[in-house]
């Protein structure tokens, strides 16, 4: 049992230094986030099962905090209302649940950031389809291949690995390190955040 608790370990370890190859891309999407901010735009984020979680939680420390006091930062999940998720998934499918809310909140100078370990998931891709029809700027997180997502998508961060627990933990790092730098940015620059939302 050590002897595969100590593999799982390295495997992770190894995957964190892999992605060190992935810091230009990194830098580019941390661009594109800033940008939206700047114009007064908002993120929106979605996902199922573990990247659900993800999406929560990166939004989560965007709209609380990270590391330093800072204003809040518009940033929402879209998995999160089981109402609207179960209402959409009855009176329509559930290929629809984030499309549709897309279609009430999404501006063009918001950004999307869409979460796939596969990069194939039909509701993930139906709303990255949704945001590229309303102008607004999409982010994907997937795995090694980028799947039909990293077609679709302005910059896709792939993860290095095939392993879905893997791909998911190398996911919650890059989203830890674009809240840590967007924080960074926006306490150096001093950007103001003030904006009507239109939700």
């Amino acid at each position: 049992m050590r002897e595969k608790i100590k593999k799982i370990i390295k495997e992770s370890q190894k995957l964190k230094e892999d992605m060190l190859e992935m810091t230009p891309q990194i830098e580019e999407a941390l661009d594109l986030l800033l940008t939206s901010l700047k114009q007064g735009g908002k993120i929106v984020l979605f996902g199922n099962g573990g990247s659900a979680a993800d999406a929560q939680h990166i939004a989560a420390e965007l709209v609380g905090r990270f590391t330093k006091e800072r204003p809040s930062l518009p940033a929402i999940a879209l998995n999160t209302n089981t109402s609207i998720i179960t209402s959409i998934g009855n009176d329509y499918s559930f290929k629809e649940i984030f499309a549709r809310q897309l279609e009430s909140i999404l501006s063009s100078k918001d950004i999307v950031i869409a979460i796939s370990t596969s990069g194939n998931s039909a509701n993930v891709l139906k709303g990255i389809k949704r945001a590229k029809n309303i102008g607004a700027k999409i982010i994907g997180f997937s795995g090694k291949n980028g799947g039909k997502l990293s077609k679709l998508v302005d910059i896709c961060l792939k993860v290095p690995s095939e392993i879905t627990a893997r791909i998911q933990e190398g996911h919650i790092l890059l989203g830890h390190i674009l809240c840590e730098l967007i924080e960074e940015k926006i306490y150096n620059l001093r950007i103001s955040l003030k904006r009507k939302i239109n939700f």
